[in-house]
């Protein structure tokens, strides 16, 4: 989406803004690798002459030029990542702002971008914030405003967002229609398109369909069939495909759905596949297709297990699911989907917790803070005190809306879990932890060998002895009467975890159960249940009960106190 509208910009920008190059030896360099395709890494040849010769220049903003020409033309993720924190080596070498914002902000893209790990790229995207507080540089500073816009998206706050991606797209849209250099016109106008797609998405969830509809068609026919801008277009046919869905045309929906899928996929942006197979399968159910939509709600789970990520929206695709086996009586799938949305949840509130303190205290406060500081000098007295008390109001409400949604989280989590302990009741236990989402695997091992091993597993399950204090693999080997490795194998392709997973769940699921069914267990110290089940750490027990049900056990306790008081005051007033 916007990785090449950085690696081209690059190049003017350092022309422009920071070098006096002309055809100089780095340019004549340069020339030799900038019309590769990116992951190319033939570049690399002449990225290290020119990195070498920066650093025998001393030349800092050289030397920043070539660390990011190494996180586009580097093939792996791991290796963007290690030039990108030498850009930011090289930008504070040559103490120019401009230039260690511009690297904090390749370093959030790739986190952005190639992980989808938000937490880490907030961090980044805020600091090239306090950097370019001051800069001269527009493109620097809109190109970080589209960012911290599409953190606030996906955190819901879509009427902030969507006032970010406005100011983008006037500073973009002109610069894109004026007579610049090419490559300036072709950077300003993926900045353009890409703004306006994430105002579409704002647009959509603040419910102004008209407008949604009429960005859509202009993103349409700002891109046509221009090759430069088919990831584009795919996300501009996947707003029309949710644009028809949301108006129950669902043959069109899914028409629409259906063409952008080479883009998306091809372009490596997994997320927005995500709510592509999302929409297809919805499409599909208003058509009363349900083995298609089935299918396809599928495919989404099995994104995010590949990548263990999943946007907010997608939460309702599990529900879908579970309702599906539910009516279709499949307790095992059922069992499975509530599981996998239980840990999307889990994913999704660490995230939100996380960004949304983050955005607020150092970049809304802050924002606040600067404009406060801008009013002492043109205002009265009165005035700082009334921009004060809009502050603190803010921040009060803030923890207000945070509280409320963490209250209403831990609620949603705790009827999750209570049906998901209903029917672990049901499901036979030596299922449980099989993996259902792929096909029975083969051990390569002796099958009698193989049976009588799952059979003294299920002894153990059945007689709790994964309580014991300190098991270990070894341990319960020799217990069995087995190797180590053969045990671990067994465990891996017949339970569908590994044996530290497996014996995790054995012992939470048993506390959660205990702490279901026997009220005198909701007295008892966190210590204490940990000791229970066979942890012996308070914080790691703590970690693991989060892990698997997606609640702390302290929520979880406070809510099963609060339902077992409600339940006594409603006999109280209702005896029999």
């Amino acid at each position: 989406m916007i990785k090449k509208l950085l690696f081209i910009f690059s190049l003017v920008i350092f022309k422009l803004f920071f070098s006096q190059e002309g055809y100089s030896d780095y340019y004549k360099l340069r020339v030799k690798y900038e019309d590769f395709e990116e992951n190319n890494t033939k570049a690399f040849p002449y990225i290290q002459t020119y990195i070498n010769k920066a650093k025998k220049d001393k030349n800092y903003e050289k030397l920043l030029q070539g660390y990011k020409d190494g996180v586009f033309y580097s093939s792996s993720n791991e290796k963007k990542l290690v030039y990108a924190d030498s850009a930011i080596w090289a930008a504070r070498l040559s103490e120019n702002k401009d230039l260690i914002s511009t690297a904090y902000i390749e370093k959030g893209v790739v986190y952005y971008y190639h992980y989808k790990r938000f937490q880490a790229a907030l961090n980044e995207y805020l600091q090239a914030y306090e950097y370019s507080k001051n800069t001269k540089n527009d493109f620097l500073r809109y190109q970080n405003l589209y960012h911290i816009g599409v953190v606030k998206s996906y955190l819901g706050y879509y009427e902030e967002a969507s006032k970010l991606f406005e100011q983008c797209i006037a500073y973009y849209k002109p610069k894109s229609q004026s007579a610049l250099h090419p490559n300036e016109v072709y950077n300003n106008k993926k900045g353009y398109l890409n703004s306006l797609h994430q105002l579409i998405i704002c647009y959509r969830n603040l419910h102004k369909y008209k407008e949604a509809d009429l960005a859509i068609q202009t993103g349409l026919d700002e891109v046509n069939n221009d090759r430069d801008y088919a990831q584009e277009k795919g996300y501009f046919l996947l707003s029309k495909g949710i644009s028809e869905y949301d108006k129950k045309n669902y043959v069109a929906a899914k028409d629409y759905l259906k063409q952008c899928i080479p883009s998306l996929s091809n372009g490596g942006d997994f997320a927005r596949l995500s709510v592509d197979y999302f929409y297809v399968g919805k499409s599909y159910a208003g058509l009363d297709k349900n083995t298609e939509s089935i299918s396809y709600f599928t495919k989404v789970d099995s994104i995010f297990q590949k990548h263990q990520f999943i946007l907010p929206e997608l939460r309702e695709n599990y529900e879908l699911l579970i309702k599906h086996y539910k009516e279709e009586g499949n307790q095992k799938q059922q069992l499975y989907f509530t599981s996998q949305l239980l840990k999307a949840d889990s994913i999704i509130s660490k995230d939100f917790i996380y960004l949304s303190s983050k955005i607020h205290k150092e970049y809304d406060t802050k924002a606040l803070l600067e404009e406060k500081r801008k009013l002492e000098k043109a205002n009265s007295w009165g005035s700082i005190i009334i921009g004060g008390l809009i502050v603190v109001a803010i921040i009060l409400l803030i923890l207000l809306i945070v509280r409320y949604k963490r209250e209403k989280y831990i609620q949603q989590k705790y009827i999750l879990l209570e049906e998901k302990f209903s029917l672990q009741q049901t499901v036979v236990s030596e299922e449980s932890f099989v993996n259902i989402d792929v096909e029975e695997k083969k051990t390569g091992l002796d099958e009698n060998k193989v049976e009588e091993l799952l059979t003294k597993l299920k002894v153990f399950e059945d007689k709790k002895e994964y309580t014991q204090k300190g098991l270990t693999i070894n341990k319960l080997a020799g217990q069995l009467g087995t190797n180590s490795n053969y045990l671990s194998q067994v465990i891996n392709d017949c339970k569908g975890v590994n044996f530290n997973k497996y014996l995790s769940e054995l012992r939470i699921n048993y506390i959660t159960g205990l702490l279901f069914e026997n009220k005198e267990y909701l007295k008892y110290r966190i210590e204490t249940l940990a000791k229970e089940c066979g942890i012996a750490s308070r914080q790691n027990f703590s970690d693991l009960f989060y892990e698997i049900n997606g609640i702390r056990p302290t929520d979880f306790i406070r809510k099963r106190r609060q339902e077992l008081d409600n339940k006594n005051n409603f006999s109280a007033f209702n005896p029999a």
